[in-house]
């Protein structure tokens, strides 16, 4: 690997920050919505996108794209929320081999339930820990790598 162009001492520095962050938070979002709402994080996010989508409702291949989730654990995930009432299962019109998942009203309930709680762990360690002008440095800076790692946007949906 004679090719390689190794990583400076700065550069090292801040991978291993950024690293650190992307292993860390996950777990702090979901301690908190555990311990609120009963929620995992990744069953937050099926509910807050579908609360999003029209009708309430994705295909299973689009929510398991958007979370960054195989499909063997998307169907995991809601299986568990719909035993629970929270999500429902419906054949797609357009497709008959697709699954839609939609959102119940006691999903929706659930959501809005969740999310003060959520917001506020997002607002004081995420939001609150940066200056405005670093919130937006750190906008672009992810724009820019996702534009690397996400070109097609599938987890943001732009």
């Amino acid at each position: 690997m004679t090719d390689v162009l190794w990583l400076d001492e700065d550069e090292i520095r801040t991978w291993l920050k950024f690293r650190a962050v992307v292993e860390l938070y996950p777990s702090i979002l979901d301690s908190q919505l555990r311990r609120d709402a009963q929620l995992t994080h990744m069953e937050y996010q099926v509910l807050a996108m579908l609360s999003e989508a029209p009708g309430g409702s994705l295909r299973m291949s689009v929510l398991a794209s958007r979370t960054n989730s195989s499909l063997t654990r998307m169907s995991h995930v809601v299986t568990r929320l719909s035993e629970r009432g929270i999500v429902a299962r419906q054949a797609c019109e357009l497709d008959g081999r697709a699954t839609n998942v939609v959102l119940s009203d006691a999903g929706r309930a659930r959501l809005q339930d969740a999310a003060p709680g959520h917001v506020a762990q997002v607002r004081r360690s995420f939001v609150d820990a940066l200056t405005p002008e670093q919130l937006d440095q750190l906008d672009a800076i992810c724009e820019a790598i996702l534009g690397r790692i996400d070109p097609d946007g599938r987890m943001t949906g732009r």
